[in-house]
Parts: C-alpha cells; sequence; structure tokens
C-alpha cells in the first residue's frame, strides 16, 4: 500500500473504534430510556434490591403521613374509653410502618403493583415523548409515576386503610417524571438518540470495511486493528461506567442517607450497558481470531491447512453453517427493531467477506488439500517423534563406558567403537530422514556414500 492508503486505513480504525465506545451509550440510552419492557424489567430488578426497598418504604412512609391525618384516623377507629391514646398509637403506628414497609415490598402483590406503575408511566411517557395521537396533553401538566395503590396497600399493613384510597389526595405518592416545560427537549433528546443508534452502530461497521478492504496486502493485520479497537472501546465504556456513576450520584443526590440507594440503582439501571459492552469485546475477539487465522504465523498456516479441505470442497455447507447462526440469533435476539436487524446484517456480511478471502487463501496454499492428508501428516510427526526418541535411546545404550585412565604413563588408543557407533547413529538418522521424506533416494544415496566412504579411508 502507499503511505496515504495506509494511513487513511488507520484513521478509519481508530473512527470505526471510537464510533464503537459512542455507540454502546446509544443503544444502552434507547433501549432502556424508550423500550417499555427494557424498562419493567429494570424497574422490577430495582425494588428487589435492599438498599432501593428501604428507601422506597420511607418515601411511602412519608407520603402515608403527609397526606392523612393518622392520628385522627385512629381516633375514629377506638372505642371512647381509648380515644386518648390515638396519638401515642399514631406515632408507634409510624415506627411499624417504617420497619414493615421493606418486608412489604418484597410481597409479591407490591412489587406487582410496583411494576404496573412504571408501565404505565412509561408507556404515557413514550405517547408524550413520541407525540402520539391521543396522548394526555402536558400543557400544563407532568408527566407522573404513580406510587398511590403501594401506599394505600402500607396503609393496609398498618391498619387503617379501609377507606384510605377515597381520602388520598391525587398528588399523593406522585414522583415527576416529565415537566410541561421540559417536553420539547427531551423530544428532541429522543428523536436524536433514535437516529444516533442506528447511524453509529452502521458506521462502525463501515469504517471497518472499508479500511479492511482498502488494505489489500497485509489484510490480516487490519482485521487484527479491528478486533484490538472494539475490544478497547468495549473496556472504555466499562470504565466510563463506573466513573460517571460517581460524578452522577454526587451532583443529583444531595442527602446523603439515599446516596446508597442511588448508587445502587445507577449500578443495575447500566447493567444493560455492561451488557453491550460486553458483546462489543466479544466482536472484537472474533475479529482478532479471524486476523489471527488469515495471518503468515505458522500456527495460522497449520490451521488454514486443517480446515482447507471443507473450505475448498464444501464451500455450501460453510455458507449455510453461517446461515444457520444467523438464523438462531435472529429467533433468539431479545429485542427486535431496524437497528439490531441491520446490524447483524452487516456483521454477518463481513463474515462472508471473511470466509470468501479465507477460501481464497487457502486455495492458493493448499490447492490439492484432503482429509487424508491432515491426519496423514499428523501421524508421520507422531511416527517421526517416536523414532528419533528410540533412536537417541538405541544410540546412548550403544555408546562405550568411558575408560578408566590408568596411573602410569600409556598410549592413546584410537576410539574404533565409538566411531563406529556415530557412524551407525548418523545412517540410522538418514534412514529416518528418507521414510519423512526429508530425503530423496539421490540424497540419501549421496550421504550413505559419504559416510561409509568415511569408514573405508580409516
Amino acid at each position: 500500500m502507499s503511505r496515504g492508503r495506509r494511513r487513511l486505513v488507520r484513521v478509519l480504525v481508530v473512527l470505526g473504534s471510537l464510533l464503537a465506545f459512542l455507540s454502546v451509550f446509544a443503544i444502552w440510552t434507547e433501549r432502556q430510556a424508550l423500550n417499555t419492557d427494557d424498562w419493567v424489567d429494570t424497574s422490577g430488578r430495582l425494588i428487589q434490591n435492599s438498599t432501593i426497598r428501604e428507601a422506597v418504604g420511607d418515601y411511602l412512609v412519608d407520603q402515608l403521613y403527609e397526606n392523612v391525618d393518622v392520628e385522627k384516623e385512629l381516633s375514629e377507629k377506638l372505642p371512647n374509653d381509648f380515644k386518648d391514646l390515638a396519638g401515642p398509637i399514631s406515632g408507634g403506628a409510624r415506627q411499624f410502618a417504617g420497619d414493615g414497609a421493606n418486608q412489604v415490598l418484597k410481597s409479591s402483590t407490591a412489587q406487582e403493583l410496583w411494576k404496573s406503575a412504571n408501565r404505565t408511566t412509561h408507556e404515557q411517557l413514550l405517547e408524550v415523548l413520541e407525540e402520539k395521537e391521543g396522548t394526555v396533553s402536558t400543557e400544563e401538566g407532568k408527566v407522573s409515576l404513580n406510587l398511590g395503590s403501594l401506599v394505600t396497600n402500607l396503609a393496609d399493613q398498618v391498619g387503617i386503610g379501609a377507606d384510605l384510597a377515597s381520602k388520598l389526595p391525587p398528588d399523593a405518592g406522585q414522583i415527576t417524571i416529565l415537566r410541561s416545560d421540559q417536553l420539547k427537549t427531551a423530544q428532541d433528546v429522543v428523536l436524536a438518540v433514535k437516529g444516533l443508534a442506528l447511524i453509529l452502530s452502521l458506521l462502525t461497521f463501515l469504517c471497518f470495511g472499508l479500511a479492511i478492504y482498502l488494505s489489500r496486502e497485509g489484510r490480516w493485520v487490519t482485521v487484527l486493528s479491528c478486533g484490538i479497537g472494539l475490544v478497547a472501546a468495549g473496556f472504555a465504556v466499562i470504565v466510563a461506567r463506573e466513573v460517571a456513576g460517581g460524578i452522577v450520584v454526587g451532583q443529583l443526590v444531595e442527602e446523603d442517607s439515599i446516596q446508597p440507594a442511588a448508587e445502587a440503582a445507577w449500578s443495575i439501571g447500566t447493567s444493560l450497558m455492561i451488557s453491550i459492552a460486553t458483546t462489543v469485546i466479544v466482536v472484537g475477539v472474533l475479529f482478532g481470531i479471524a486476523g489471527w487465522l488469515a495471518s503468515p504465523t505458522g500456527s495460522a498456516r497449520s490451521t488454514r491447512r486443517f480446515f482447507a479441505p471443507v473450505l475448498n470442497k464444501h464451500v455450501a455447507y460453510v455458507y449455510s453453517g453461517l446461515a444457520i447462526v444467523v438464523g438462531i440469533y435472529f429467533i433468539g435476539a431479545p429485542t427486535q427493531n431496524l437497528r439490531s436487524f441491520l446490524t447483524t446484517l452487516v456483521i454477518a456480511g463481513l463474515a462472508a467477506f471473511g470466509i470468501h478471502e479465507l477460501r481464497k487463501q487457502t486455495d492458493e496454499e493448499f490447492p490439492d488439500a484432503d482429509y487424508g492428508d491432515v491426519f496423514g501428516r499428523t501421524k508421520d510427526r507422531m511416527v517421526g517423534a517416536v523414532k528419533e526418541a528410540n533412536l537417541g535411546e538405541r544410540a546412548s545404550k550403544l555408546r562405550l563406558p568411558e575408560m578408566r585412565k590408568p596411573d602410569g604413563p600409556t598410549t592413546e588408543v584410537a576410539p574404533a567403537a565409538s566411531e563406529q557407533d556415530a557412524r551407525l547413529a548418523q545412517l540410522e538418522r538418514l534412514a529416518t530422514l528418507h521414510e519423512k521424506g526429508v530425503l530423496t533416494d539421490e540424497e540419501l544415496a549421496t550421504e550413505k556414500a559419504r559416510v561409509l566412504g568415511g569408514t573405508a579411508g580409516s
């Protein structure tokens, strides 16, 4: 490649990695904030957390005592002789309600009420944000999470909730999600996020695909670099989530008492982000494996030799296997939308292109590859290793023991036996190399003549 093309390829890989990093946040926002089922699932896990349950329980108790004169309610229920005890009983009931709210929220009834309230509010919020016809007007109102049913449920546990529902004011247990003066901004954000999630995902693979296409020579290096970029983007998201969590919780939560609940809510609410980042890392690892498989390293070449018969002679089965994998993913995918559909098609297209290039490479390297060749070479290696081990053992047994040098002056004796063992070992090694195909018949005859000629000359 020319210098300019190399630079362009590097820029595309870096840009694709940056887009992958940003696309994780866009996808998380789209799924977490704009998908009702995902949000209800998250809200269910929120209420199952003990720290969050305790904070919600304290809020419900506060709402109960702020909106209902509990002492008056108890006074009306008590006999005339015990009406003076309504005040102390009310205080004790509040303490009991505070201690028992966590247990109340553990019940399946309360958790279903919580999830139902979240689903209703989220559906209403989406209708407003997407400006659907027939939605409630927010010109002078707001979208709120209505926990009034949970307040009533808690009052029943305390023992004062027989007719409490009719006495609760409309705003009891209401948590404001969106005010009318925030509507336009929220709608613009939703429109931008929906577009970004799709555009960033496609641009990421477009940059990688273009970089791989422009590489030509040394394409495996570019594929490997794309894999490294995706893995780095995934881990960067995980680090950014930890850093952002401390900033967001610190900015939005001023009371130290509810900060643990806020931290738990952030951890649960962003768990989907970790799942998306993990998927990016897995895709990056697959890119890395593809880059290694196309590399000129000895291990990669051996692997290509092993798969060459399948790639060269059963290409229909290979592409059918890819189609089956993609089909299984579509069937089992948790969410189906235009973004996930197109992204999966792009990844499948890159995989098909990679298989095509790998087939070309193996066909050039091993045009006559056959299954018997693969297993035959493996057998030859094993047989050769065993023969070499036996040869070394036999040579060590034939070697004469070292003679002890006498005390007096002696004349040196030529080690004829040792030279004969050495020549025998050379002949056996030549025979082994000939069996492996390293030496031809002519080369074997020449080498044997040389070894034996040395014997005759001696």
